[in-house]
């Protein structure tokens, strides 16, 4: 369990919630692991299926705490709720603001230099790191690429404008990308970002990443109650979750592409599960599906510090924090949404 800005986290999947008094008692396998104040929470969140006590439902819904339910993989359930407190307002926030062309592109734009930021300082690790096996010429201009970037991205005018700043910011580090390939090059050659359908397997293996990442970060606007299907950057479109479409920039390369670079790279994935349809698709068998979900929760458990918040949480707590801290900057607490920027 992890407390994070008035929200408890409850990450095992074994854990039972009851009530003792005033607090918040959690239970795995019948023995108490952690105990916690109703007083000092605004919401509960629970990756697991043995559920909570009728008790502390009762308790969270006179005290206006909200409960959260996510599958272990981080999939929304379901949210129970007493009276209606902030939800309401703090959506009717998101949805002027979106229509608000000043606050919109404010937001926007931090997304995008997030993405842009941390994409460059993946580009600077590979040539700390691995300066001997990339060409570090190519993979330096390109991050001096991207930096210089950073300041046209600050200065845009316009949601299209920004737009087309981050295309060409994709398309340079994307264009080095081949570079940060260093096992299995020949398996795994990668000379461009393409989707819909992916054509290598690097590419097959991104756009799954990306939409269990994306999965992840809807859940995490629904748990704090933002509407994850209207967004700021991202146009609405019936089915498309816009906003997690938006945070999720500040998180494909340093946490979705990494991820799927050390898997290429440590030998954990290779060649065998992959096919080629007739029309040049490349598609993924079940095992690699399977074994890509269990790198991927480990992956969410590892430790870092949270650039903004200097608390030491799990990866798969950082889209929650992100969430929250939308949340807070929207309703007023914060005086700008601070990006994910990692260092």
């Amino acid at each position: 369990m992890k407390k994070l800005l008035n929200t408890l986290y409850v990450t095992s999947e074994n854990s039972y919630l009851g009530l003792d008094g005033e607090n918040i008692v959690v239970y795995d396998e019948q023995k108490e692991v952690g105990r916690l104040p109703l007083h000092n929470l605004e919401g509960i969140v629970s990756f697991g299926y043995r559920g909570t006590s009728p008790a502390l439902m009762g308790a969270c819904a006179e005290r206006n705490i909200s409960l959260c339910y996510l599958t272990p993989q981080g999939k929304f359930l379901a949210r129970v709720t007493g009276k209606v407190k902030g939800n309401v307002v703090l959506r009717e926030q998101q949805y002027r603001s979106c229509k608000d062309e000043v606050i919109g592109l404010e937001i926007a734009k931090n997304c995008i230099s997030g993405k842009v930021y941390n994409a460059r300082w993946v580009l600077e690790r590979a040539i700390r790191d691995h300066g001997m096996q990339i060409d570090v010429d190519c993979v330096k201009n390109a991050s001096l690429q991207l930096k210089s970037s950073l300041e046209l991205i600050q200065n845009a005018e316009s949601k299209d404008q920004l737009r087309g700043y981050e295309g060409e910011a994709a398309s340079i580090y994307f264009g080095v990308f081949n570079e940060l390939i260093l096992q299995q090059k020949k398996d795994f050659a990668f000379q461009g970002r393409n989707k819909r359908p992916p054509l290598d397997n690097v590419n097959a293996m991104l756009s799954f990443v990306y939409t269990m990442l994306t999965n992840q970060i809807a859940a995490a606007l629904e748990v704090v109650g933002l509407d994850p299907y209207v967004g700021y950057l991202h146009t609405d479109r019936p089915g498309r979750v816009s906003l997690a479409l938006d945070l999720i920039e500040e998180f494909r390369a340093v946490y979705a592409d990494r991820f799927v670079l050390s898997l290429i790279n440590k030998k954990i994935v290779n060649k065998k599960n992959f096919t080629r349809k007739e029309n040049g698709a490349v598609l993924m068998d079940d095992d690699l599906r399977r074994k890509l979900l269990t790198e991927w929760q480990n992956k969410k458990k590892e430790i870092i510090t949270h650039p903004f918040l200097k608390e030491k949480i799990e990866w798969g707590m950082v889209p929650y924090v992100q969430a929250m801290l939308l949340a807070r900057y929207l309703r007023g607490d914060l005086d700008g949404y601070p990006v994910f920027l990692w260092k």
